[in-house]
């Protein structure tokens, strides 16, 4: 348990708990909000990846965009470090690589608020057992 010693410290308290609950709620209707998944292995993290999930965080909130940030795995493209998956409402997700907070500012100036392609997308390299049923 925090000791509290301080009204900082109180404040603290209250904002990290009112984000796991605006987390919480905002989980349970992703598929109507951006989401965002910042592929968080080692390769990822050693690339930057930290940085850039800090930086979806907090430009998403500044700019008024209702979105879920959250980390994942191995997406398989160490190569392309970091790498982030975006899926808008109603969309196909789309996997960005090489992102560093350059990229990511041009992401959702572009893509997340107009749905305009940018450089970076890394193309889907695999079929789904639906498609092969098709």
């Amino acid at each position: 348990m925090v000791k509290i010693k301080s009204l900082a410290d109180l404040q603290k308290l209250k904002a990290d708990m009112q984000t796991k609950v605006d987390l919480r709620e905002k989980g349970e209707s992703a598929e109507n909000l951006v989401q965002v998944k910042v592929a968080m292995a080692t390769c990822g993290i050693a690339s930057g990846a930290k940085q850039v999930m800090e930086f979806f965080m907090d430009e998403l909130e500044k700019r008024n965009i209702e979105a879920v940030v959250t980390q994942t795995g191995c997406m398989g493209y160490c190569y392309a470090e970091p790498t982030i998956e975006v899926t808008l409402p109603n969309q196909d997700p789309v996997v960005f690589g090489y992102v560093d907070t350059k990229k990511a500012d041009e992401i959702i100036e572009k893509y997340v608020k107009e749905g305009i392609l940018v450089d970076g997308i890394i193309p889907v390299n695999y079929e789904t057992i639906d498609d092969k049923n098709k």
